[in-house]
């Protein structure tokens, strides 16, 4: 489950980003958990500088604006992590995996 936090102080922004990142996670079926967090202490140790912020999975993915469904599909998108084939074949069929 993708642990997303939506960072501001409570501004119309703010709630605008909380709404679109809703809305998305609904029509997708994504298996998520929205925290919107306030305390600006909190904010801070995420090096964001400008609000709204969305965290995924405790990276920061987007500051300062609303982005677009789009953009917030792909910040929740699923990613091969950690590996340096992505898990793909190679020309002799197999992976580094």
């Amino acid at each position: 489950m993708l642990q997303v936090k939506i960072l501001g102080t409570g501004c119309a922004k703010c709630g605008q980003l909380a709404d679109a990142v809703r809305a998305v996670i609904a029509a997708d079926g994504i298996a998520a958990e929205v925290e919107k967090v306030q305390d600006m202490q909190e904010i801070i140790s995420y090096n964001v500088l400008s609000t709204p912020a969305l965290v995924v999975d405790g990276a920061v993915c987007c500051a300062g604006r609303v982005p677009s469904a789009e953009e917030i599909r792909s910040m929740l998108a699923p990613r091969t992590r950690g590996c340096c084939c992505k898990g793909s074949s190679g020309a002799s069929g197999s992976s580094c995996c």
